[in-house]
């Protein structure tokens, strides 16, 4: 396929450009029935959205959806078009299913409520680094900005584009004066170019510029919401840098929950759940802070959000993603945060900062018993504290090692030796029956998971007798910070869990493990 037209089989090719034709076709009717130009460009422009709503399920991308025998749509639940081994077709001017009335009906529905609204709105195309407002001009602005490399906006709307195009393009010639969507002024963080760090730095560049337009044109007093969400730490630095370049500091910020679990991008990944609203206000000082000086500041002001954010139910990447914001409110009222060494903290470092005192928090409520975080070992740390934010999940190399860093690590000695295994640029944190076959008659155990996970492979081979001998050699038979830890790991995997069966399993069996091996230390004496 190397055309948008290789989308559509020859059927489906003739059934859409038969419906673009004849929107054209209604744009002429109107005006010889005596209309206006602007009534009949406006009438011809809501029947392309129809078409275009049409389009979405009529194409060789669209798939059959089991459960509700329905089609899916070829963008099927995520900011991408699918590849399919087999695909399904509708009739478009059947009485049932995605059809052009049905798709009529959605827009006109649309055209309703817009048309009970009093406000007076006005849409322009132009680039948001180029604003062509007056310096200190708005109240409020509030944008929900590209997401770092999430979506390529450019190119799906090129699906949609080339349609409009055919339809409704000579009555907006400004609109589409191009073949396709123009690309070059986009702040999308795209690495197929010249490689991931050029397209951060892009990124970084444009929405940098975007920001610095929200400043000049945002009034003393007013207010900027910026939304945003990303797991990657490389996407808030960037966030963090434009915002603090463009004099722009953050008031407030609350994650809101926006996104489906049931959406394919959410499937087998750490995607988050939320979105961070954050609220900014214009820098008007050029003060300098001393890091030594607001460090538990800035600390308290994460805990005591924190508190909040654990109340809610918010947790793995969600929860530390949540966590930047209190911690922004504190570093963004100064225009620099220094050491007393003469060194600035950059964005790194904050997020650094931020990633272990969410860690140590996080951990502190998972074992539910603080006492016992000083006798767990940093490997089981990272075990706990990884089930707890990613799951089952594989996660880029960067995000895996900043969080085993937090936790005292440097997770290079240890993958692909242990629980921790690296493939490409993908860490995966290994649960006992993805460990290799020889690991369950391994003698040398390195930390409380490796005990723990021979110890479930036993359970599962209804090997007691072993278990507790293991519980015993091992010093494990009554640490209650062992115990504890598998707990904590069974509390935070998902119901139906493999490894989450197990632990209930090996946890309920604990006091007969406890009472054998008491028994056998009594005969051990005589």
């Amino acid at each position: 396929m190397n055309t948008w037209g290789s989308l559509f089989n020859s059927r489906q090719q003739l059934a859409l450009i038969t419906f673009a034709d004849a929107v054209k076709q209604a744009h002429q009717l109107i005006l010889k029935e005596g209309y206006d130009e602007d009534y009949a460009k406006a009438i011809a422009t809501y029947l392309a959205l129809v078409l275009n709503k049409l389009v979405v399920f009529n194409s060789s991308n669209c798939t059959w959806k089991v459960d509700t025998t329905q089609v899916r749509s070829a963008f099927a639940g995520r900011q991408a078009l699918q590849m399919t081994w087999d695909y399904f077709e509708t009739n478009p001017i059947s009485q049932a299913g995605t059809n052009w009335l049905n798709s009529l009906k959605v827009v006109l529905e649309g055209i309703e409520i817009v048309k009970d609204n009093n406000l007076f709105i006005k849409t322009t195309q132009s680039s948001a680094t180029n604003l062509s407002y007056p310096d200190n001009y708005f109240d409020a602005i509030i944008t929900d900005p590209p997401y770092y490399d999430s979506i390529p906006y450019s190119y799906l709307s090129d699906f949609f584009y080339v349609w409009l195009s055919r339809t409704i393009g000579e009555y907006y010639p400004e609109l589409f004066a191009t073949p396709l969507t123009p690309k070059s002024d986009e702040a999308v963080a795209y690495s197929h170019n010249d490689g991931a760090e050029a397209g951060k730095q892009y990124f970084e560049e444009k929405i940098g510029l975007a920001f610095q337009e929200i400043s000049r044109t945002l009034k003393t007093s007013g207010i900027a919401v910026i939304v945003f969400a990303h797991k990657s730490t490389d996407a808030w630095e960037t966030i963090i840098n434009a915002l603090s370049k463009a004099g722009l500091y953050l008031t407030g910020s609350i994650p809101i929950h926006s996104e489906m679990k049931s959406r394919l991008r959410a499937m087998d990944s750490a995607a988050l759940a939320s979105s961070i609203y954050m609220v900014c206000r214009k820098r008007t000082s050029a003060e300098t802070a001393y890091f030594e000086e607001i460090e538990s500041e800035v600390q308290e002001k994460i805990k005591e959000r924190l508190d909040h954010f654990w109340s809610q139910g918010i947790s793995g990447s969600d929860f530390f993603i949540s966590a930047i914001g209190p911690a922004l409110e504190v570093f963004g009222k100064y225009q620099t945060v220094e050491t007393y060494a003469g060194d600035t903290i950059e964005a790194a470092t904050l997020l650094e900062f931020i990633r272990k005192t969410v860690s140590e928090y996080a951990l502190t409520k998972i074992l539910k018993n603080p006492q016992e975080l000083g006798g767990i070992d940093p490997q089981t740390r990272f075990y706990l504290l990884w089930r707890w934010t990613f799951g089952n999940s594989k996660v880029i190399f960067d995000e895996g090692r900043k969080l085993a860093s937090a936790c005292g690590i440097e997770i290079t000695e240890y993958w692909n030796k242990g629980f921790i295994k690296k493939d490409k640029e993908f860490i995966t944190v290994l649960s006992p029956k993805d460990r290799d076959k020889k690991f369950i008659d391994q003698e040398k155990l390195e930390n409380m998971v490796d005990i723990l996970h021979q110890m479930l492979l036993l359970w599962e081979k209804n090997n007691r007798e072993k278990i507790t001998e293991l519980l015993t050699s091992t010093g494990k038979l009554n640490n209650n910070a062992f115990w504890q830890v598998a707990q904590s790991i069974s509390e935070v995997l998902p119901d139906g869990d493999k490894e989450k069966q197990m632990l209930q399993g090996l946890l309920y069996g604990r006091e007969s493990y406890q009472k054998a091996g008491s028994e056998s230390k009594q005969l051990g004496l005589f």
